[in-house]
């Protein structure tokens, strides 16, 4: 069943359907007070900026951005986007699956083989793509429009990004929140340590024994390669599994703890830090 929330304008509204389980959509009409951490997701991302101003980091980039621009974000690159001043920042953001849209490269002859290419632009401000990404939005969260009609909207508009903004040639790195270069082996270990564990209490010591690597040395060098330190990489994986089985309807309280967090009050934290909204409010 479609799912839409949405209160006041300084609360996010997310829409989801298990009729399209390729796609979800968060909007916030007055993002003033809205704050993210440095955060990845395991999808790929695009938002459209509809009114105000904000920062926007992606990857090792910062610019400033206003309405009518266009953010792009490659799946697992740590970003993040906040109001600047206290302007009523207006956006609208889409989460879409690195599967489906690695299908469509390649219906489209882009080779993609071996995964989703990336695209190299991760900001445009092209007046076509800003105005159908609001005109998909509108169409998605509508409840009497068709779920064809929908599914073909969504092709439709991927299949204009994909043409305007041609992908990179090779393919994304799956496991690295920062794709730029391949990881260091041991930085890589240390990153499916994580990857295998990030439900249980891990210590340091640990993500350090399977990296063969210093404390010191690890933060250092785990934030150069992946964007975020050790411990914020777990934090950012079970705050990704936390999204998932939200959107399967489950409690709170269990979610929390099946993704390792001590409680359902620490979950709410780290939920409102990487995600800018409650998991009630996510979950709808």
């Amino acid at each position: 069943m479609p799912s839409t929330s949405a209160i006041a304008a300084g609360t996010p509204s997310f829409w989801r359907d298990d009729a399209l389980p390729f796609i979800e959509v968060r909007a916030i009409a007055d993002g003033r007070k809205v704050s993210y951490g440095r955060h990845a997701h395991s999808t790929f991302s695009i938002g459209a900026v509809t009114g105000g101003h904000s920062t926007y980091l992606n990857g090792n980039t910062l610019q400033h951005i206003g309405a009518g621009s266009v953010v792009i974000i490659n799946a697992n690159v740590v970003h993040a986007c906040n109001p600047a001043a206290d302007e009523a920042w207006a956006y609208r953001m889409f989460y879409v699956d690195v599967d489906w849209l690695a299908k469509l490269q390649r219906e489209l002859g882009c080779g993609a083989q071996d995964g989703l290419r990336p695209f190299e632009q991760t900001l445009t401000r092209d007046p076509a793509l800003f105005a159908g990404l609001n005109a998909l939005y509108d169409m998605l969260v509508d409840p009497h429009e068709d779920n064809a009609r929908k599914e073909y909207a969504v092709r439709a508009y991927f299949t204009a990004l994909h043409d305007a903004l041609q992908p990179a040639r090779q393919p994304a790195l799956e496991s690295a929140p920062l794709a730029a270069r391949e990881p260091n082996p041991r930085l890589a270990r240390a990153a499916e340590f994580i990857d295998g564990n990030y439900t249980r209490a891990l210590k340091l010591d640990e993500i350090c024994a399977a990296a063969d690597l210093s404390p010191s040395h690890l933060i250092r060098a785990f934030r150069e390669q992946y964007g975020m330190t050790p411990h914020a990489y777990v934090v950012n994986r079970r705050i990704e599994f936390s999204r998932a089985q939200l959107r399967r309807g489950h409690a709170i309280a269990d979610v929390a703890a099946e993704a390792g967090f001590a409680d359902q009050a620490h979950l709410q934290r780290a939920f409102r830090q990487f995600v800018a909204a409650t998991p009630g409010q996510y979950r709808g």
